[in-house]
């Protein structure tokens, strides 16, 4: 068992104002240190009181806390429309048309966001939020400090396309030391599900994907993942990637920023690095699904009506 040991001046002035108020010699350091023999000729010359001696080895009960480990976790977060933005198009087609859309963190980012803060909560860890585009994504940024985050990274790079993406938060965390680094599944802008595995890939760390639990102990986790038909499990150790998703924490577990978070987060830093540019890929045109026709109502009677509707127009059949 390993001992705590209280501060001994405490107990030296306690021992002597006891001694004066029952006209005894005032008691000395060796006297009051745990391992000091404290043998008969000690007690009687001390004249000590039983209450005073149960006080004097208290502190041999005393048990000392597990030290906690803590944690430097990266939370990468995507800056994406709210899903009930109506989306428009630029005129050629070719980028989304940000005017009137409302953005918000990426709600697969989110989840890993709050469990990062229960991380951090339950055994200490630093956050650091980290989001690869212009300035127009700080808002999004400051949010994640408001909701608990304790720093910011903006990489400051147009998001063409995953590899760009994956290859920039790879060179930030190449000069940062991260235990753990939590990312979405997805984005619900692009749905696209590449950037964890292909940041995993590039750093060559183990990766876990659709992720719906994650247990910690040490550098040591075990997390839980959905696969077609149940779920897997698997163990690894830090440093890993993960690709949350719903289940990780569940959404009454999502925090909402509150006036006092959002006033600290004016002042946590938010670090701007410059990134690299030119992805491998890019986007041709963007066009919107086409709209749906009106409902045509058929008479309940009219059975070969509907069959002639389903198989000719709908062709359900």
């Amino acid at each position: 068992m390993q001992l705590i040991t209280p501060s001994f001046s405490l107990l030296t002035n306690f021992a002597n104002a006891h001694a004066k108020s029952a006209k005894n010699r005032p008691i000395s350091y060796s006297s009051l240190h745990p391992f000091a023999p404290l043998g008969k000729k000690s007690v009687k010359a001390h004249n000590h009181s039983p209450k005073f001696l149960d006080l004097l080895c208290m502190h041999s009960k005393f048990e000392a806390k597990p030290k906690k480990y803590n944690m430097n976790i990266l939370v990468c977060i995507s800056h994406v429309p709210d899903t009930t933005a109506k989306i428009n198009f630029t005129a050629d087609g070719t980028a989304l048309d940000p005017a009137g859309v409302q953005f918000v963190i990426n709600p697969y980012d989110e989840f890993g966001l709050t469990k990062a803060l229960h991380i951090k909560e339950a055994q200490g860890a630093n956050i650091t939020v980290l989001n690869v585009g212009g300035p127009e994504t700080e808002p999004t940024l400051r949010k994640a400090l408001a909701i608990g985050a304790d720093t910011a990274v903006r990489i400051n790079a147009t998001p063409t396309d995953a590899i760009t993406v994956a290859q920039n938060i790879k060179n930030h965390i190449s000069a940062n030391a991260y235990d753990l680094i939590l990312c979405g599944q997805e984005s619900i802008d692009y749905n696209g599900g590449q950037v964890p595995a292909m940041l995993a890939a590039m750093l060559e760390l183990p990766f876990v994907n659709a992720c719906v639990g994650l247990d910690l102990s040490g550098s040591e986790a075990t997390a839980k993942a959905e696969i077609d038909g149940g779920h897997a499990t698997y163990k690894a150790t830090l440093p890993l990637v993960i690709g949350g998703k719903k289940g990780l924490v569940e959404e009454k577990d999502l925090r909402i920023p509150n006036m006092r978070g959002i006033m600290t987060a004016r002042t946590k830093p938010l670090a701007v690095e410059e990134g690299t540019n030119g992805g491998a890929t890019s986007a041709k045109s963007f066009a919107k699904p086409a709209s749906k026709s009106a409902v045509t109502m058929v008479d309940a009677d009219n059975i070969d009506e509907l069959v002639r509707l389903l198989h000719e127009e709908a062709k359900a059949i």
